[in-house]
């Protein structure tokens, strides 16, 4: 069988599924991509940082449109974990303004995206209702 594949660089599948930012050592500033130099601080060093796994929703929409081939309604969010403000999906929750709100728990969950004629599976990342 062959090892799942993050969709993502920063979504790491060992250790319990999590993301990991690179926070400058500087500042404290989190990014999932990489930097030469921190946007707040100019800092030219960062460590990797796990980012924590529950987090709430801060801002989102409702996409009814999107390229082909992409399943709508989605819901797209900003997510709060701890501190650390991360972009991604909510999943496992119905996209209308009823079931989602802004202030919802949320926790980091993991999902197959697709497989290759390997078998190897393709893991993405989003977010789902905390309870």
């Amino acid at each position: 069988m062959t090892a799942p594949v993050p969709l993502v660089d920063y979504l790491v599948l060992d250790d319990g599924p999590h993301l990991r930012a690179h926070e400058c050592v500087n500042c404290g500033a989190r990014y999932f991509d990489r930097r030469n130099g921190c946007a707040s601080c100019f800092g030219t060093e960062f460590r990797d940082a796990r980012v924590a796994t529950d987090g709430e929703v801060r801002a989102f929409t409702i996409v009814a449109y999107a390229a082909p081939g992409i399943t709508t309604p989605f819901v797209a969010a900003v997510v709060d974990c701890d501190g650390t403000s991360v972009r991604g999906n909510l999943i496992n929750v119905k996209p209308d303004p009823e079931h989602v709100e802004l202030g919802m728990k949320v926790r980091l969950a993991t999902y197959v995206v697709g497989t290759d004629t390997t078998g190897a599976e393709a893991i993405g990342f989003g977010f789902e209702p905390a309870n």
